[in-house]
């Protein structure tokens, strides 16, 4: 039987001989140890390529994803990645990263039934019913979308923070900060969403900081 999937083995040799070529001992590295500063938890979208879109090579970013980069405190496998990234791997930053078109974020915008997976955008859901009235008056649906998907990178932010895995990492003094962005699909560019967190005392005023400027940049819009 053919292999169907042959184009991309070939794809993967090329890719392994050029990367040798312009180091040689890449690979041999590699294999020793990962040992990244940051884990990434973001969307399963497969326009949004982490390391790749910030021109990263393999190793440095510790990588978790699911359908519009929720993280459920009943998600062991979110969880998961959080204990293994804090404790075990030591990173120091952990990024919640949304993107603006999120199909996630407008099925819900759409009260729209997919299967399954409504039942996982529920938490998405959620973040819209506690700022329906921002949302609301908003006048088009993709400004809709843009908000909310802050607004969920933001809220998700929050729900790691609230883990015992980073609070008791911040309890015995490790060096952890937890962020949120949002990704443009048009043109490439991240966008900080001004929530940095990086104690138990510091996730309050940072979470109203970057509230405000949703709110601002949403009473710029209508």
């Amino acid at each position: 039987m053919t292999n169907p999937l042959q184009a991309l083995i070939d794809s993967n040799r090329r890719w392994s001989a050029t990367v040798t070529k312009a180091d040689p001992h890449f690979f041999e590295r590699l294999a020793e140890q990962q040992s990244p500063k940051y884990l990434w938890i973001g969307c399963s979208d497969s326009r949004v390529p982490a390391t790749q879109i910030v021109d990263l090579p393999p190793g440095e970013i510790f990588v978790q994803r699911n359908v519009a980069n929720v993280v459920s405190h009943s998600d062991l496998n979110c969880l998961s990645a959080i204990q293994f990234a804090v404790d075990v791997l030591k990173v120091e930053h952990i990024i919640v990263v949304g993107h603006y078109g999120c199909g996630g974020v407008q099925a819900v915008l759409d009260e729209r039934r997919l299967g399954l997976v409504d039942n996982w955008l529920r938490h998405v859901g959620d973040v819209a019913h506690k700022h329906v009235d921002m949302l609301n008056a908003l006048s088009s649906m993709p400004l809709r979308n843009t908000r909310l998907c802050e607004l969920n990178a933001i809220e998700q932010v929050v729900n790691v923070c609230a883990t015992t895995i980073v609070m008791e990492a911040w309890e015995r003094g490790q060096k952890l900060s937890v962020h949120a962005w949002c990704y443009s699909l048009s043109n490439g560019h991240m966008h900080d969403l001004d929530m940095h967190v990086n104690s138990r005392e510091s996730l309050h005023p940072n979470y109203k900081q970057a509230l405000q400027q949703v709110i601002r940049r949403a009473g710029e819009q209508r």
